[in-house]
């Protein structure tokens, strides 16, 4: 029997519940692989090599590649592993989560500063004005 999700009726928001763990665990184990500076090493020398060390899918190799991070969460990707590659590439979180949203360092910073981002589109589907 599958489990309820209500959490699935929230726009742009992907919930990292058991289910996106195992689709994700792969993904994941990489990323915490860039814990060891010699992975780290590894992997910026060749990535795709290095990639193609760990039995994830094709779509997840190609988001890595791609530093997509928004498509690595949509395939079970986690912010808090994810975070290892921003690191190795030597960017902030609040860089990284700036690419996420289409913002600047500095517009994310900003708009963070002043409160976050507008409730408006952050409601989920069934719920009322």
């Amino acid at each position: 029997m599958a489990l309820a999700k209500p959490y699935k009726d929230i726009p742009g928001t992907t919930i990292f519940d058991a289910e996106q763990s195992r689709k994700g665990y792969h993904l994941n184990q990489f990323c915490m692989s860039l814990m060891k500076a010699g992975n780290r090493e590894r992997f910026k020398a060749n990535e795709r090599a290095y990639l193609d060390e760990w039995p994830m899918t094709e779509d997840q190799k190609q988001a890595v590649l791609a530093r997509d991070l928004n498509r690595c969460i949509a395939l079970g990707g986690n912010i808090y592993f994810l975070a290892k590659i921003g690191a190795t590439d030597g960017k902030s979180f609040q860089q990284m989560a700036g690419s996420m949203t289409g913002m600047s360092e500095a517009e994310y910073r900003d708009m963070m500063v002043q409160g976050g981002r507008s409730i408006e589109g952050n409601r989920y589907i069934g719920e009322k004005n």
